[in-house]
């Protein structure tokens, strides 16, 4: 299973894009509050489209409530500043990929705290960043590939013979 963690996204544009990611691999999807927009907001449906039925969604009051709820097992911090690609980490099996909200990324603390697990993509060092649905969409893909695609892979009209 993979777990995606927004701490106090922004956007309502890139949650409805990661919820509609989230709805077409089975990752779960969680929020970290504060929240930029009202979670009913019609971008974040919007971005979503008819997908957000299949979207396993949970919302928390605050990184201590994330953790008390779910621990840090198995986590991975997505931030420009990591020390390693997250070419370089196993993500293999449970999964919870965390990324910080647009303008700000992560908490300080937090990447101190979690620096080993700390993970970037790599880019030009000109840029400041991905947009952080394209960011989530990376990481999600490459943990699914790293684990072979599980349940993913028996769907297509072109299957092979």
């Amino acid at each position: 299973m993979i777990d995606i963690v927004l701490v106090e996204p922004e956007i309502p544009h890139n949650t409805g894009a990661i919820a509609r990611t989230c709805a077409c691999t089975g990752a779960r999807l969680h929020l970290v509050k504060p929240l930029g927009f009202d979670i009913s907001d019609k971008y974040v449906k919007r971005c979503g489209l008819d997908y957000w039925p299949l979207v396993d969604l949970s919302v928390y009051e605050d990184l201590d409530d994330f953790f008390a709820r779910h621990g840090d097992a198995n986590l991975f911090l997505a931030t420009t500043k990591a020390p390693r690609s997250y070419a370089e980490a196993d993500l293999r099996g449970d999964v919870t990929l965390m990324f910080g909200k647009e303008t700000a990324g992560l908490p300080l603390w937090l990447r101190e705290k979690y620096r080993e697990r700390c993970i970037r993509i790599p880019m030009i060092s000109e840029a400041r960043s991905l947009n952080l649905s394209n960011s989530a969409a990376i990481l999600t893909y490459e943990a699914l590939r790293q684990q072979g695609f599980p349940g993913l892979m028996g769907t297509g009209e072109m299957l092979a013979r």
